[in-house]
């Protein structure tokens, strides 16, 4: 894969310890100036968030339609990006969006008492 000019804006490659990733591996992004930097080992929480966002994505977008190129699978991911944090329902957010105008609940008007202790 060809990075181009992308490598001057990463400082760091964020990696597991696979053993597919080999020294060459680490060799080739470090000669363009990008830090190779592993996960610590038997940590399957380390990298959970990246692998569930792509997870998503892919579960929810890319596997149910042909991509016929980056230039297509870049429009195809905006769109499911707007989508997902305008319109779609997240359950730890009470079935809103991200994106949602009113990001905290309306408190309840009720009177605040102190509870009654049972030591003297």
């Amino acid at each position: 894969m060809d990075l181009g000019d992308w490598t001057g804006s990463f400082r760091f490659l964020i990696r597991d310890r696979d053993a597919k990733f080999t020294g060459a591996f680490d060799a080739i992004f470090a000669s363009a100036g990008v830090k190779p930097v592993k996960t610590p080992p038997r940590t399957p929480r380390a990298n959970c968030y990246a692998e569930r966002s792509v997870r998503t994505a892919r579960g929810e977008c890319s596997d149910r339609m042909l991509i016929y190129g980056e230039r297509h699978l870049r429009s195809v991911l905006g769109e499911y990006s707007s989508h997902y944090n305008g319109h779609r329902p997240h359950q730890p957010r009470q079935q809103r969006p991200p994106d949602h105008g009113d990001r905290a609940s309306p408190s309840p008007e009720l009177p605040v008492q102190r509870a009654k202790s049972s030591v003297a």
